[in-house]
């Protein structure tokens, strides 16, 4: 699996839409953010922290209680949270993305043991966002990284939405 991550609030966030992190980073544009990089994880690596993880905001209907979520934050190493996803002009779409925080042991087992590849991206990027700008979406869209739903087993995420 390739994702982008970004260190922020204390987090680190593993964003697996290259459209979602362009629009973060701004096409590798924004300040502090000029270097765009793919890290491959392992999919065990992955799963541990979905499983590990809870919602990054309180849901009624999940939670007993506000108090019961504000627990739950502190207790686990990974935060789930769903961004709409974006087109090439990066434009929010009607369907979210993941994003996957990570603290703590998940913070430390990131960097340690599931990494097993990264790429600098930024050339692409770049690319990307020239077509883009040059009105040429047909050629960016066929320079974007294939993307493909995530097949998940139900009892990796259950506990996410009860």
């Amino acid at each position: 699996m390739t994702v982008d991550a970004v260190c922020e609030h204390g987090l680190t966030w593993i964003k697996p839409s290259f459209l979602w992190m362009m629009y973060r980073c701004g096409w590798g544009l924004k300040e502090g953010q000029e270097t765009v990089l793919a890290v491959e994880i392992t999919r065990e690596g992955f799963e541990w922290a979905l499983r590990n993880s809870c919602l990054s905001h309180y849901v009624p209907e999940l939670h007993e209680s506000r108090a019961a979520w504000q627990r739950e934050v502190r207790r686990s190493p990974a935060r789930v949270q769903w961004d709409p996803e974006r087109d090439l002009r990066l434009n929010p779409l009607p369907y979210r993305s993941l994003q996957l925080g990570l603290s703590g042991a998940a913070a430390a087992r990131y960097a340690d043991e599931w990494i097993c590849g990264i790429e600098d991206v930024t050339p692409l990027a770049r690319e990307v966002h020239g077509l883009v700008r040059a009105r040429e979406l047909d050629a960016a869209t066929a320079l974007l990284p294939e993307e493909r739903p995530y097949p998940v087993a139900d009892d990796v995420l259950l506990h996410l939405r009860r």
